[in-house]
């Protein structure tokens, strides 16, 4: 009797280790299911990337005020018979005991 319970119990176990241990296991199976988890977060991601960049990919191709904001803050660049002024701050600098603030420099381009 003894015997017959112990193979049983081997049996058992023989049986178990595919569902646990095996190519197809719960583990595998749980793992898989976090990995879906976090492609489904950066495919979430990267759709919401592709809409801004597609919205700004329509907003150059139909209109110049995309395209005039980006030539002003990238490139810099001004329209005709505007001027351009440049207010540079300086943080106040101390001579003598004596803090002297400094004027902002302007400069003016007409292009």
């Amino acid at each position: 009797m003894r015997a017959v319970t112990l193979i049983l119990v081997v049996l058992l176990l023989l049986l178990q280790y595919p569902l646990w241990l095996g190519k197809g296991s719960w583990l595998k199976v749980w793992d898989l299911h976090r990995q879906v988890e976090a492609q489904q977060q950066a495919n979430q991601l990267a759709q919401a990337r592709n809409a801004v960049l597609d919205a700004e990919v329509r907003d150059l191709k139909q209109g110049t005020a995309a395209i005039e904001e980006r030539a002003r803050s990238e490139l810099g660049m001004i329209k005709r018979g505007e001027v351009f002024f440049q207010v540079l701050e300086d943080p106040a600098v101390q001579t003598s005991g004596k803090q002297v603030a400094q004027i902002p420099q302007a400069s003016s381009v007409n292009r």
